[in-house]
């Protein structure tokens, strides 16, 4: 199965909704696509919908710490939101929650933003 990618500006922040399997061979291309966005000069935050999110490795784990690292080095905060059980297990055991907050919705994750 692929990964799709699609993407939304509210406000300040975008929101990266990705749907299939984030591994070795997509993290590629949803970081490139994420970093033009935000190259822009108009984003503080990030959320990432990871509803329809099937699988995830590391690779994807790699990707999302360094769109967070960055967001960060910008004053931005990130989160994480919809997050299916198995894709859940894979941020539990590395320890991405220390470091990321999850919500159940994406409205959940936007206003913790402080963004709505």
């Amino acid at each position: 199965m692929s990964l799709q990618i699609s993407m939304e500006m509210e406000r300040n922040t975008l929101i990266i909704r990705l749907e299939g399997e984030l591994d070795h061979h997509t993290s590629e291309k949803v970081r490139d696509k994420i970093e033009a966005e935000v190259d822009k000069g108009i984003i503080n935050n990030l959320v990432f919908n990871l509803e329809k999110l099937s699988f995830m490795d590391s690779s994807g784990l790699g990707m999302m710490l360094g769109r967070y690292k960055k967001i960060r080095q910008l004053d931005g905060k990130m989160s994480i939101c919809s997050v299916q059980s198995s894709v859940y297990k894979i941020f539990e055991l590395s320890g991405m929650f220390k470091i990321l907050s999850v919500y159940d919705t994406e409205a959940d994750a936007i206003n913790a933003l402080g963004v709505a």
